[in-house]
């Protein structure tokens, strides 16, 4: 069984960021605001490209939830 991270806690741990924003530069925002395992992990599972804003980065990774 997977587990998956909260959606809110996604996106505390990614307030701040400069959009558009690499996957790399997810994972690294996220780490440097002390997100869990689950978080980072989640993060670097994403597609690597670039995300316009936090709407994409949260449809996602939780899309059709």
């Amino acid at each position: 069984m997977a587990i998956h991270p909260n959606p809110l806690a996604v996106q505390e741990h990614l307030s701040g960021v400069a959009y558009p924003a690499s996957r790399d530069d997810l994972v690294a925002a996220a780490k440097d605001r002390g997100a869990a395992d689950v978080i980072v992990d989640a993060l670097a599972g994403l597609p690597d490209r670039r995300y316009e804003g936090p709407v994409e980065v949260i449809e996602e990774l939780f899309g059709d939830r």
